[in-house]
């Protein structure tokens, strides 16, 4: 019952409403809506509702009946906070689909979905803003609020409601958000900090020719701040911004010049927000024409559209793929009101697409992702609601936005992991759900890869999806060479360098010779893979998981890369007491030590996750290396995201055989990825540009067909594989993690329902088994796999499966056993 139809209610009819609590709850909860509400409730808008025995909740209604549960007496709800709903049923369309597809609750939907500034709860914590406006007009209760904030910083709801001698002050904090006097409290820890770059401003005074000759007279005396002026002005003629960065350099003035103009009020020094990666503007202008390739792609993207819904872009690495997307969100925008999804992977790895798409569309585009504060998620949250932006660039959680009228969806990059989530539910696929959303609103796909996902190729291939081709670089510019060194050989004939091969070594010194930059990529952080007594064979492991500890030599600690766990470093080994302790294998902290001897004068930087853990970690590192001012840039694969870096000449992958050996189905397919998308940020730009992969198996297929720019091999190879032994995309996969503290219970609950599965699936299941890792934060777990063919009615397995964990759940030797749903779990 949608709310227009509420006029058929009276004002003394007894209406209840089905609420969503961001909870993970099997099933909704049916309140009583209080005759004084009547006229105010309608789906999509937020309710304070009263759930256990104290506390109080936002609860968003989904359906409106004039029918009572059957089994408990409705409670009333206790406040309408909306005047307008907050989400919109086309949302909760997908919420509830999502719910279904990957077998979560609506409540774990509700909780990723909603900015938490739209979750009040009793507990949730309110604090002044930092940079609150005094003259907004406030009602006697607001003012009460916002007075008893400056005197104690902060307040619970609960607070807020004795303070007031009311139950009902929802509706009264959510005006102060509105107003933008108060944040959520989380909001402080998540507050996300822009890059701020210092410009220079010459007083205005000195824009008149007579005043500028009288200072030239003045200056006269002080050739340095002089200087400074006339590259000011020569600057200026550009018409471009001046940073402090960019004077300093023209002019060689330094920075005590500087500081005295500005002390005299000559210069005036302002800081603002930048964009990370601020380059290539020139080379991407606004009004760009498209070369005959990419207009080729174009036109068949829009026949393609014709008769698909999804059609996959297949381009090789810096073919020009971003311009396409950008003419095509240009015919959505230039035909109306319709409203463009744009999905990137890492919303901070693709700056650059970001800015570029920016600088096109201006104020009508919007970023989400996880770096913004909730008062800034819900900023945005409205105005996509409201039609303000007409494009928005966000990472996955992007797909649960209030869009009103979406028309297309690009998803760049469609092959990345990181559209997948893992934890917490809903463990959702972000490329399959924009799939869907882009159903009910009736938009069009399009999908873009230079290395796409095995599954979207064979939908491509198979007709499901159009499928369009971009061979050519942009420019003519050709794909790097790539050539493979022998780890093995190298090592036999003593050529090897620390973990460098001699023809790694004198391919660094040609690009540093030329000036050029390179990067050199290890997918593994620390410094040690792990440490082993020589003598015993003890290795030191984590006290909450099954892995061993990783040597972090930043830090002199072992860490646990799952729970976070560390402990000192040993030297003496506590099993045995011998001093041969060794450092096994070896990540991107060694290869930075290593390479710091080799070439002590050049600047090294190492991009991983202990190096970006601040919040502006990550952008530093990126901007220093757009600007130059780092000639070697080591890293673990976030290097290979989406980054355009004009002077990057070298590539070199440390030691291949890390990706081919994982023990996964999808092992191949990623490692062909991977390694392509590292080799192509090398030379897109004018010159054609080096890789070099190390490994020990030089003769591997995957190795051949990255050197050989062979996508196509790769396919027909895995997907052989794939349907031989019934893998995706011939199959469909459930993963259900079953977990529990003690081991005993868990074989035995995890042996008990992989049985009771058996005798419903048969064949179709697998396990348990113990995964990689069996025990992660004092939690053992193991694994049953679902495997369904094609032909199998995957909606009837989950149904089934559903009914079967509700009643192993309600056994009571199995009640505290956690169990975990992944759906699709790749």
């Amino acid at each position: 019952m949608n709310g227009f139809e509420l006029d058929i209610f009276t004002e003394r009819e007894t209406l209840f409403v089905e609420v969503i609590l961001p909870l993970s709850l099997a099933k909704n909860y049916t309140y009583r809506v209080p005759f004084e509400l009547n006229n105010q409730i309608e789906i999509g808008k937020r309710v304070v509702v009263q759930f256990g025995k104290h506390k109080i909740y936002t609860a968003l209604i989904s359906n409106i009946t004039t029918v009572p549960p059957t089994v408990y007496e409705a409670k009333y709800i206790l406040d309408v906070i909306d005047s307008a709903p907050s989400v919109t049923e086309t949302q909760l369309m997908f919420w509830k689909w999502m719910m279904d597809y990957y077998m979560c609750n609506e409540g774990d939907v509700m909780a990723a979905a909603l900015p938490a500034s739209l979750k009040l709860a009793s507990e949730t914590i309110l604090i002044l803003r930092d940079n609150y406006d005094d003259s907004v007009e406030l009602t006697e209760k607001e003012a009460i609020i916002i007075t008893t904030l400056k005197k104690q910083q902060k307040l619970t709801i609960n607070d807020v409601s004795k303070l007031l001698g009311q139950k009902t002050v929802y509706p009264i904090i959510n005006h102060l958000l509105d107003k933008e006097l108060i944040l959520v409290a989380e909001e402080v820890i998540q507050k996300y900090k822009p890059l701020l770059k210092s410009f220079i401003v010459l007083n205005e005074f000195y824009n008149e020719e007579e005043n500028l000759k009288q200072l030239f007279a003045i200056l006269d005396r002080a050739p340095k701040q002089l200087d400074a002026l006339l590259a000011y002005l020569k600057l200026n003629k550009v018409g471009l911004p001046i940073s402090k960065e960019q004077l300093l350099e023209e002019s060689n003035c330094g920075s005590a010049a500087l500081k005295a103009l500005t002390d005299k009020d000559i210069f005036t020094i302002f800081k603002r927000p930048v964009s990370r990666l601020a380059a290539h503007d020139d080379d991407f202008s606004v009004n760009f024409i498209l070369n005959d390739g990419q207009q080729k792609a174009l036109n068949q993207i829009n026949t393609a559209f014709k008769e698909k819904d999804v059609v996959l872009l297949h381009g090789v690495t810096a073919s020009g793929k971003t311009q396409v997307y950008i003419k095509l969100i240009e015919e959505i925008i230039n035909t109306g009101d319709g409203q463009v999804l744009f999905l990137l992977p890492e919303i901070a790895l693709t700056t650059q697409i970001v800015e570029r798409i920016k600088k096109y569309f201006g104020n009508s585009i919007g970023v989400y992702h996880s770096k913004f504060n909730n008062s800034e998620r819900v900023e945005i949250w409205n105005k996509v609601k409201h039609g303000a932006f007409k494009v928005v660039l966000g990472a996955r959680s992007a797909v649960f936005l209030p869009f009103q009228n979406l028309k297309l969806i690009v998803i760049d990059e469609e092959h990345e992991p990181s559209y997948k989530q893992y934890d917490p539910a809903p463990r959702y696929q972000a490329r399959d759900s924009a799939i869907y959303l882009a159903h009910l609103h009736k938009a069009k796909v399009i999908l873009g890869s230079a290395t796409p996902s095995l599954e979207s190729y064979h939908n491509a291939l198979t007709g499901k999806y159009g499928l369009v081709e971009m061979k050519e670089r942009f420019g003519g510019v050709q794909l790097p060479n790539q050539q493979v060194v022998s780890i093995s050989e190298e090592t036999k004939r003593k050529t090897m360098v620390s973990y460098f091969s001699s023809v790694l070594i004198k391919d660094i010194d040609l690009a540093l010779s030329k000036k050029e930059q390179i990067v050199l990529f290890q997918n593994r952080r620390g410094y040690a893979t792990i440490l082993i007594c020589a003598t015993c064979g003890y290795t030191p492991k984590c006290v909450n998981c099954d892995v061993s500890l990783t040597y972090h030599k930043s830090s002199g600690k072992l860490h646990c890369h799952y729970c976070g766990f560390q402990q000192s470093s040993v030297n003496l080994c506590p099993a045995c007491g011998s001093v041969h302790v060794e450092q096994k294998g070896f990540g991107t902290e060694r290869i930075e030590e290593e390479l710091r001897l080799l070439y002590p004068e050049v600047t090294i930087a190492r991009l991983d996750m202990d190096t970006t853990r601040t919040k502006n970690g990550l952008q530093q590192i990126l901007t220093d290396f757009q600007d130059k001012k780092t000639d070697i840039l080591i890293g673990t694969q976030m290097v290979a995201k989406g980054l355009d870096f004009d002077n990057l000449s070298l590539i070199g992958v440390i030691n291949a055989d890390t990706l081919l050996g994982y023990p996964d189905f999808r092992a191949y397919e990623r490692s062909y990825q991977l390694l392509a998308q590292v080799a192509g940020r090398a030379g897109r730009r004018a010159d054609q540009g080096n890789v070099c992969i190390q490994t020990y198996d030089a003769d591997n297929r995957i190795i051949k067909q990255v050197v050989d720019n062979d996508y196509l091999g790769m396919y027909n190879d895995e997907i052989a594989e794939r349907e031989k032994f019934l893998y995706p995309p011939f199959s469909r996969m459930i993963f259900i993690a079953v977990k529990h503290k003690d081991a005993t219970v868990l074989e035995n609950a995890a042996f008990f329902l992989a049985q009771t599965l058996k005798a419903k699936f048969g064949q179709r299941v697998l396990g348990p088994e113990q995964p990689l890792v069996s025990r992660v934060r004092n939690l053992y777990i193991k694994q049953i796999i679902i495997k369904a063919d094609k032909h199998t009615a995957i909606n009837k397995v989950k149904s089934v499966l559903r009914e079967t964990l509700t009643e192993f759940n309600a056994m009571k030797e199995f009640k505290s056993v956690i169990i975990q749903i992944d759906v699709d779990p790749y």
